[in-house]
């Protein structure tokens, strides 16, 4: 056990998403005693995001280290990898289609199930809620200062930034901010969708449905919670929502429009947008820049998207704040102080975050090119014949 853990240097992680979870897990099951701090009132995890598809090489590397691979084997869908990629006419292209006693690589699980796995692994004595960072200011001592918004003041050794896009820890790092990347998405939800809309059921299967065309997409996932969640995609300026009048306060309104933005889009993929229930949510999509840095503090770190949001269209984020949180901890483990941790992580940590920003831009832009859902396709296939490849000669 490292000088670390006996001498209880103070840890602070700010934010309890899946990456702050796995990290402070981690940590304690090695002695450690870590806090986190969570600006919500109460976890939230469940109210974020969809169905993650959590990766053999990071996700699931990160589950196994904490012990909890089993449990995750028994309450993952690994039913829900379906994958169908059309395009706006509704030709297809890719039919992946998953047997009922087959097992991926990539099983499916909700935000919300994978947060509940590890808060039931942890003692969660350590979360502090309410806790919403204003500021973090490094000492000459190299501890670090966090300046909270009710008003408390933590002094700690360590400090890991596991708080998103916004993060408010990154800027003690760096000047550097979150660029758009010219894609927003309007997140709308089919309730219970077997029973209501059995038509569109059948339609999506088990996973995800891809639609691309005209620089215009619609993304379909089914939730364990057997809601579809829906993400309405386009390539636009940024202020465009607001300059023509799709307001997430008139959800009505804002539906009208999309229909509109879709009218000569295939009947059955118009059926996401028309079975949608009366809410959205605007989501732009954003990026660190590719090969990302900061100046290194010898007290302070990033992980997850904090460290590198890129789009999520190489299929990463969790996988990686998830990959980041166990290699910052082994990191912690093996090093005698946190300074030589983070020089170790944050190495390592560049070189594969960098990799998956690159190929996450590049597929940004491909699907939402002309012909996207064609050249799509031929990038899958082109992987598929790798790995076929690659298994044939092993």
């Amino acid at each position: 056990m490292s000088t670390l853990s006996k001498e209880q240097k103070r840890i602070a992680i700010i934010g309890g998403g899946p990456g702050g979870l796995t990290l402070a897990l981690l940590l304690q099951q090695n002695g450690m005693e870590p806090v986190i701090y969570e600006r919500e009132l109460l976890d939230m995890n469940n109210k974020r995001g969809g169905s993650l598809d959590i990766h053999e090489e990071s996700g699931q590397m990160a589950l196994k280290e904490a012990g909890l691979y089993e449990k995750f084997q028994e309450i993952a869908r690994y039913e829900g990898e379906d994958f169908r990629l059309l395009d706006k006419d509704g030709k297809s292209f890719i039919e992946e289609i998953t047997a009922p006693d087959e097992k991926g690589e990539r099983p499916e699980i909700d935000r919300g199930v994978l947060c509940d796995l590890l808060l039931n692994a942890l003692d969660t004595s350590c979360i502090k809620y309410g806790y919403k960072l204003e500021k973090a200011v490094s000492l000459e001592n190299g501890m670090t200062q966090l300046h909270f918004e009710n008003g408390f003041v933590d002094t700690v050794h360590g400090l890991v930034g596991a708080d998103g896009s916004f993060s408010r820890v990154r800027p003690s790092l760096t000047n550097n901010d979150i660029e758009y990347t010219g894609l927003t998405f309007f997140e709308l939800n089919i309730l219970n969708v077997a029973e209501n809309h059995p038509d569109l059921f059948e339609f999506n299967r088990r996973g995800k449905v891809f639609a691309l065309g005209d620089n215009k997409g619609i993304l379909a996932q089914l939730n364990g919670d057997g809601r579809i969640k829906v993400y309405a995609s386009l390539k636009v300026e940024k202020d465009w929502p607001e300059k023509n009048g799709i307001s997430t306060d008139k959800p009505l309104e804002a539906k009208a429009k999309l229909l509109e933005l879709f009218n000569d889009w295939d009947e059955e993929l118009t059926k996401y947008i028309h079975y949608a229930e009366d809410s959205i949510i605007q989501r732009r999509i954003y990026m660190l820049p590719i090969n990302f840095k900061w100046k290194r503090n010898p007290g302070v770190t990033l992980i997850g998207d904090a460290a590198h949001v890129m789009s999520p269209f190489a299929g990463e984020g969790v996988n990686l704040a998830m990959f980041d949180a166990l290699n910052l901890a082994l990191a912690i483990i093996r090093n005698n102080d946190f300074a030589s941790a983070i020089e170790e992580y944050e190495e390592k940590m560049y070189d594969y975050s960098s990799e998956k920003a690159q190929e996450s831009h590049d597929n940004l832009e491909l699907s939402f090119s002309d012909d996207a859902a064609a050249k799509l396709a031929d990038l899958m296939n082109s992987f598929y014949e790798q790995y076929n490849t690659d298994l044939e000669n092993r």
